[in-house]
């Protein structure tokens, strides 16, 4: 799929600010803290609980967009002297402001997880520690709990540990100048081995038959009071942070599996009937998959920036719903165990300013580590947090979903009747004049509905505008 940026002028931003707004409401989205909540994170702030382990003489870096404040992970690779690496990985210690059962707490258990408005965001935390005093901004001393990974020349663990110290990052760095600096040679060495040990990594994954789908995302971007809707496709850079957070996981799953308490996220193998469905959407899409060939496999061999294997990539998204989180308690493995996209056992532990469940599975591996038991709050909670993640990734999806519906709808306002260049992306197997189309330009995805015969998967076309309702977020398409 393109890649390019593309402005978009027919947008009216306080008109677009004032329909998002109404989209708060309509989806109850949580409004400003509470009194009692904002005094006690200025408090906290101001006091947090700091770790007697000092690692501040490690050089941590961040990598991030340009625009994040709320940054939960820092990282430092070297080589070993004897061969491999070491990783030390530093997410930022939420717990070490928060009280349990304070106002704070109950606001993060009410919220669950950071919603993204294309015009902000509705933090999980109060600002004066999301993007403040718990983030790992660079130049400041912050409490942390740092991962240490010594790895094999091949980029496998040998050893695990985790415990709280105190960090503090030297850098801010985002994913175009990593990937700027690691292909012209700039790159200092602890970032360029990230790309080492990153490729390493994605190796790994291969080898135990993990996936990482490379599918362009849809961004909406504000410029100049109006918005832009942009396709952005991964960089390599991407994927290389992406696997230390995926290693951390990992070794987070383990830790908590060993001392039988934890919470893993968790994904189902895809049942038989929704590979089948994929098949055939491989055969409509002239994409060669033979039978011998595991998905995982077929997958890595496709080139996004085709528009048949974008399309077959977006379809392939179909098999990783149904992920949720398991908890488990006295030493029963949880079946599933296992997260079918990593192909192995998997929590999430690296965005605790963002995401409730976060907190949880950090503290259970610090005390995992130090041979501990866990605060009673760990086993008190964890229960509940499943129903509550499941709440949260929701109403998450709902924010996503309908913010980007709201803005194709209202950027799309006054082109009703224009024809676009468009691919199409997905076709209802019960409703084949029935699917989805990716424009090239502007960059937006909608729906299409053909009264002359059934849509061609896969395939360039040229669409037709028939409606765009910024005041219902819809959009249509029909075959020009």
């Amino acid at each position: 799929m393109p890649r390019r940026q593309m402005h978009i002028t027919g947008a009216d931003g306080a008109a677009l600010r004032a329909a998002l707004r109404a989209l708060r409401t309509d989806l109850d989205v949580p409004a400003a803290f509470p009194a009692e909540v904002l005094a006690e994170a200025e408090n906290a702030a101001a006091r947090p609980r700091l770790p007697d382990t000092d690692d501040t003489a490690v050089p941590f870096f961040t990598i991030d967009p340009p625009s994040s404040v709320d940054l939960d992970q820092a990282l430092h690779l070297a080589r070993r002297p004897r061969g491999g690496y070491r990783v030390h990985y530093a997410i930022a210690d939420v717990a070490a402001f928060v009280t349990p059962g304070g106002a704070l707490d109950a606001e993060a258990h009410r919220r669950v997880t950071t919603l993204y408005f294309p015009d902000g965001r509705v933090p999980l935390h109060p600002p004066v520690l999301s993007e403040g005093a718990a983030s790992l901004l660079p130049g400041q001393d912050r409490p942390a709990l740092v991962w240490r990974f010594d790895l094999d020349a091949d980029g496998r663990v040998e050893t695990t540990d985790v415990r709280r110290a105190l960090v503090r990052s030297r850098a801010k760095l985002d994913y175009d100048g990593v990937q700027k600096a690691v292909d012209n040679g700039t790159a200092e060495e602890p970032l360029a081995l990230l790309a080492d040990v990153g490729r390493l990594r994605e190796a790994l994954e291969r080898e135990r038959g993990g996936i990482s789908l490379d599918v362009p995302e849809q961004e909406v971007v504000e410029h100049d009071g109006t918005y832009r809707l942009a396709y952005r496709a991964p960089l390599p850079a991407d994927g290389w942070n992406a696997q230390i957070s995926l290693m951390t996981g990992m070794a987070a799953a383990d830790l908590m599996l060993a001392t039988g308490t934890g919470v893993l996220r968790t994904l189902p193998t895809a049942p038989d009937g929704a590979v089948g469905r994929l098949r055939r959407t491989a055969k409509a899409l002239r994409i060669d998959w033979p039978h011998h060939v595991p998905y995982a496999e077929l997958v890595r061999s496709l080139d996004p920036h085709r528009p048949a294997h974008a399309a077959f990539l977006q379809e392939c998204t179909a098999l990783l719903r149904g992920a949720g989180y398991t908890v488990f308690f006295g030493g029963d493995v949880p079946d599933p165990a296992i997260h079918a996209a990593v192909a192995a056992p998997y929590a999430h532990c690296t965005a605790p300013l963002r995401r409730l469940v976060d907190r949880y599975c950090g503290e259970l591996c610090v005390a995992a580590a130090a041979g501990t038991e866990p605060p009673e709050w760990t086993s008190a909670g964890l229960a509940a947090l499943p129903g509550r993640m499941a709440e949260g990734s929701r109403l998450a999806n709902a924010v996503e979903r309908e913010s980007v519906d709201l803005v194709e709808a209202a950027v799309l306002g006054d082109r009703v009747g224009e024809t676009f260049e468009a691919t199409v992306i997905d076709v209802k197997e019960r409703e084949p004049r029935v699917g989805t189309v990716h424009l090239e330009d502007p960059a937006v995805v909608g729906r299409i509905r053909s009264d002359t015969g059934d849509l061609p998967l896969g395939e360039r076309i040229r669409v037709r505008l028939t409606e765009a309702d910024p005041g219902t977020a819809k959009i249509l398409f029909a075959p020009a």
